[in-house]
C-alpha cells in the first residue's frame, strides 16, 4: 500500500459497516451517518485508510458517527490527525496532505432521520428517560437498526452535500517537552502550561483571574 493518498488503479480496501459497528458497540443512525460520510469522502479523494498522517479528518461533532470515521479513515486523536471542532454539525472534512485536496461531506437539512420511521420519535423519549418497557426498548433498537439499513441503501447525494473545498492543511502532530506542574506534581506538555506566580502549572491547577470581563 502506498503511503501517498492517491491510489489510482489500486483497489481501495474500505472497512465494512460491520467492523465500524463492532468498534462502536451497536448499530444506530448516528454511526451510519459517519460511516456513509467517511466512505464518500475517501472515495472522492481516491485514497485508502491512513497509515501515518497522510490523511486528516476534521469532525464537527462528537457523536456516534465519529467512531465510524476513525475506523474507515484511520485518523485518530492519538495520531493527531483527527481534529474536533465543537460546531454540533453532522459535517466532516477529509484532507489528503500529498494532493492538497479536501472534501467536505455535510448532512443535508432535507434529510430527517425520524421521517424514515416516525415511530422512533415516539419511543425515543421513553428509552432515553429509562421509562420504556423491555418490549419498547427492543422495538426501539430494532427500528433504529432498520433506519440504518434504509440509510445505507439510500444514494449518498440524497443524504449529503459532497464537495471539494479549500482548507488550510493542519501541520503534523508535534511532540513537546514535558514539565512538572508545581502544584500537583504531575507532568504535562510544555505547550499547554500556564504560568502562575512565576511557576509552571497545569490547566486544572491554574486559577484563572478575571474581573468579570
Amino acid at each position: 500500500m502506498s503511503s501517498e493518498c492517491s491510489t489510482e488503479n489500486a483497489t481501495r480496501q474500505i472497512p465494512t459497516f460491520e467492523e465500524a459497528a463492532k468498534f462502536h458497540g451497536h448499530i444506530c443512525p448516528g454511526l451510519t451517518i459517519g460511516y456513509i460520510a467517511a466512505k464518500a469522502g475517501i472515495e472522492k479523494l481516491e485514497t485508502e485508510r491512513d497509515i501515518d498522517e497522510e490523511l486528516v479528518t476534521i469532525v464537527e461533532n462528537d457523536a456516534c458517527g465519529v467512531d465510524a470515521v476513525q475506523v474507515l479513515t484511520g485518523c485518530t486523536i492519538g495520531k493527531g490527525n483527527l481534529i474536533y471542532k465543537d460546531h454540533a454539525k453532522q459535517a466532516f472534512t477529509f484532507i489528503c496532505r500529498d494532493s492538497g485536496k479536501a472534501v467536505r461531506v455535510a448532512l443535508k437539512a432535507s434529510f430527517n432521520i425520524d421521517a424514515v420511521d416516525p415511530k422512533v420519535s415516539k419511543l425515543r423519549p421513553k428509552v432515553m428517560s429509562g421509562t420504556a418497557t423491555e418490549e419498547e426498548t427492543k422495538e426501539f433498537r430494532e427500528r433504529m437498526e432498520g433506519i440504518s439499513v434504509t440509510m445505507r441503501n439510500t444514494p449518498v447525494e440524497e443524504m449529503f452535500d459532497v464537495k471539494f473545498v479549500n482548507v488550510e492543511i493542519p501541520h503534523k502532530a508535534r511532540i513537546f517537552n514535558s514539565v512538572k506542574c508545581m502544584k500537583c506534581g504531575e507532568m504535562m506538555a510544555e505547550s499547554r502550561t500556564r504560568v502562575q506566580n512565576g511557576e509552571y502549572v497545569c490547566i486544572p491547577c491554574y486559577e484563572e483571574y478575571t474581573r468579570g470581563w
